[in-house]
């Protein structure tokens, strides 16, 4: 797959200096960078972005995660190595990630699980951090992105 976008100067804007603020802001609001990961490559999984799932399991990786637990998130709901905490993150990033096609989104169930497990100061982390991965996921596919880089 060819990128869509070459020129480098495209990304040297305003833009990517915001977006460096947000995932300073996430790294910062106290959620488990493994978990981030997790999150990261879950969402990615959803919307078929190559380089950000790529880029997850690489993160997964480079935060201490096991192999096991990162060729397994597609299926955590089956998979015994992820948390009660872990398993609310990831049914709050698939109910935010999946809001097309008359799907729920996010059920007060759903939210009040992970708000039990995170408390109000670390769920805006969680959350930016499905936002954040959303709209990469978005971009990556649009300028067709190609598997193989971290950003990091």
């Amino acid at each position: 797959m060819d990128n869509r976008l070459t020129n480098k100067t495209a990304h040297d804007t305003d833009v990517w200096t915001a977006i460096h603020h947000l995932q300073k802001a996430i790294a910062a609001g106290g959620v488990d960078p493994k978990l981030l990961a997790l999150v990261h490559l879950r969402v990615s999984q959803i919307n078929a972005c190559s380089p950000c799932v790529h880029a997850g399991a690489a993160a997964g990786k480079k935060a201490g995660d096991t192999d096991e637990r990162l060729h397994t998130v597609a299926a955590w709901r089956e998979a015994p190595f992820f948390t009660d905490a872990e398993r609310a993150a990831l049914a709050l990033a698939e109910a935010a990630t999946r809001l097309q096609d008359g799907a729920e989104g996010v059920s007060d169930a759903i939210w009040e699980e992970a708000v039990a497990h995170f408390g109000e100061e670390r769920i805006g982390a969680l959350n930016l951090e499905i936002a954040l991965t959303n709209f990469f996921n978005r971009i990556n596919r649009t300028i067709k992105e190609p598997a193989g880089r971290t950003w990091s």
